[in-house]
């Protein structure tokens, strides 16, 4: 395989999941009869771009189905982040009802329906049809797409060329990052603002985040490596903010390479940052194989160890992260026997691979439990405030990542 972006021949493994399902196929209780896909869940960074990237096994269209069960707004925490952006782009843009808006991977219309409701001028781009249907209910028009230079040049024609172009988590997700990123170039006006928000390798890498890494994250992003995409595609990175979403997180700010906005100091600060965390060196990669064995195999011993002791664990938070760690551990209902979520998409399936049943988060009132596992940690505070009465009945807390923490 070569790499995605540069071309170079992949010969660096970064970290071997083995085999798994893709981490958003829930299940149906029919389901369970069938076979199971499973694919090769490997990373690989690249010596020449240092674009680190998945394998390429599973086709997109078989990783975002129309029945895709991610909805954006299931999380609060998430949904005051976007109002927050939402608000300040605003401001800083200036943006008026004379403006256009464009959001690639706009899901359930978490993000638009702010601009709607300031009476601004915007386009969802969704290629999977529960949310884009999602977003239309709040009268968000929506091109139920793939996003991509192909259909950037139909927007030019229609007359839909954008002063703001936003992708929340979703350059990541995408299987041809030169071709999505050429598409921004074409669709953004003259004087235009694309943001990307993406979650940062660095961080990955400095706290063991291995179970953000599915299938349907093709790539894992530093602002190095972003900034020599942008600019084969013409366009130059001037911002860029450190957030601390999803583990820790970049939102770059871009323009047309040619526009006379200033690049902040604040690029080549994170520049240099990344420059001497070692994200240009092979040695910084290499141990990351072993760190994420060492937490599989704590969380496998505590599970264990609780079925011993006659403790029951439970889970919350039917997340993609949630399914990688679970399956890259081999863990099955025997030693984790439900999951709650707070997405109705998802309540009354089954986790892929481990097939663990998944239920409203009012079933946790109903069992006996001894702890609560946390699946997407980057949400654990969240989690714990929703979930306080159980603390009171001497329920413990627990997450994986970094470290197997109980509280």
């Amino acid at each position: 395989m070569n790499c995605r972006f540069c071309g170079s021949e992949l010969e660096h493994t970064f970290i071997d999941l083995g085999y798994a399902p893709p981490a958003n196929a829930y299940l149906t209780k029919a389901d369970l009869s069938a076979p199971e896909h499973y694919y090769p869940l490997k990373t690989k960074v690249c010596g020449n771009c240092w674009l680190v990237q998945t394998e390429d096994y599973a086709r997109p269209e078989e990783l975002f189905k129309p029945d895709y069960a991610y909805f954006s707004s299931t999380s609060c925490s998430w949904l005051s982040h976007a109002q927050h952006y939402a608000q300040k782009i605003v401001s800083l843009l200036k943006l008026t009802t004379d403006s256009f808006v464009i959001e690639v991977g706009s899901n359930d219309g978490y993000m638009l329906k702010h601009f709607v409701a300031a009476g601004i001028p915007c386009l969802g781009i969704e290629p999977t049809a529960d949310t884009a249907a999602a977003a239309a209910d709040q009268g968000i028009d929506v091109v139920q797409e793939f996003f991509g230079e192909t259909l950037a040049e139909e927007l030019i024609i229609q007359g839909k060329q954008a002063d703001l172009i936003i992708g929340n988590n979703v350059y990541a997700h995408v299987p041809d990052i030169v071709d999505f990123t050429r598409g921004i170039k074409t669709a953004l006006k003259p004087h235009g603002v694309v943001t990307l928000e993406f979650p940062h390798i660095m961080e990955l890498i400095r706290f063991t985040q291995f179970d953000t890494i599915y299938h349907e994250h093709f790539s894992y992003l530093s602002l190095f490596t972003v900034t020599q995409i942008f600019r084969e595609a013409n366009l130059r990175i001037w911002d860029v903010e450190r957030l601390q979403t999803h583990g820790g997180s970049l939102r770059v700010f871009g323009c047309h390479i040619d526009d006379s906005r200033e690049n902040h100091t604040s690029v080549n600060q994170v520049l240099k940052e990344e420059q001497e965390f070692g994200l240009k060196d092979l040695r910084t990669y290499a141990k990351a194989q072993s760190r994420a064995e060492k937490i599989k195999d704590e969380l496998l011993s505590f599970l264990l160890e609780q079925k011993n002791l006659g403790k029951k664990v439970a889970a919350y938070g039917a997340a993609a992260k949630g399914n990688t760690i679970l399956n890259f551990a081999g863990v099955k209902p025997d030693l984790l026997p439900f999951v709650c979520d707070a997405a109705t998409s998802k309540q009354g399936k089954y986790m892929p691979g481990s097939h663990i049943p998944i239920y409203s988060p009012e079933w946790i009132g109903q069992e006996e439990i001894d702890f609560l596992l946390i699946l997407p940690w980057n949400i654990r505070e969240e989690v714990q405030l929703q979930n306080a009465v159980l603390e009171e009945k001497g329920v413990q807390f627990v997450t994986a990542v970094p470290s197997l923490t109980i509280k």
